[in-house]
C-alpha cells in the first residue's frame, strides 16, 4: 500500500457517513467508507451471527473496536479478533472468511 502525497490532511466525522448494509451467508454488515487515492477506509459492524458468503482473497489491517470475531483460513485455521487486537493479511496471501457469534465493530484499512 502507498499512501500518496497528493491525500491532504483530512478529518472523518465517522457518525455523518451512511452505511451501506451487505448481506453475509447469516447476519449482516454495515460498512462506512472513505477513500483516500487507492487507500479505503472502513468503519465495519458485522451483526450477530454474521457470516461472510464470501473466501476473501483482499488484503487488509483491521482493528477490533469492539466485540469478536472469528477468522477461518482456507486451510481450515481459525483465530479470534477481540477488543484492541488487529490482524492483518496482505492481496492474495491467504483466504479467510469471518464469523461473529455476537456482532462486532472493525476499522478497516485496505
Amino acid at each position: 500500500m502507498k499512501i500518496d502525497s497528493s491525500i491532504k490532511f483530512s478529518a472523518t466525522d465517522w457518525n455523518q457517513i451512511d452505511p451501506e448494509r451487505h448481506k453475509g451467508t447469516t447476519g449482516f454488515a454495515n460498512w462506512k467508507i472513505q477513500h483516500h487515492g487507492e487507500v479505503r477506509l472502513r468503519m465495519v459492524e458485522y451483526s450477530a451471527n454474521y457470516l461472510a458468503d464470501h473466501w476473501c482473497n483482499k488484503g487488509h489491517f483491521i482493528f477490533c473496536i469492539e466485540g469478536s470475531m472469528i477468522t477461518e483460513l482456507s486451510d481450515g485455521r481459525k483465530f479470534e479478533l477481540k477488543k484492541g487486537m488487529t490482524y492483518q493479511v496482505g492481496d492474495h496471501a491467504e483466504s479467510h472468511r469471518t464469523y461473529s457469534e455476537s456482532g462486532v465493530k472493525l476499522f478497516v484499512v485496505d
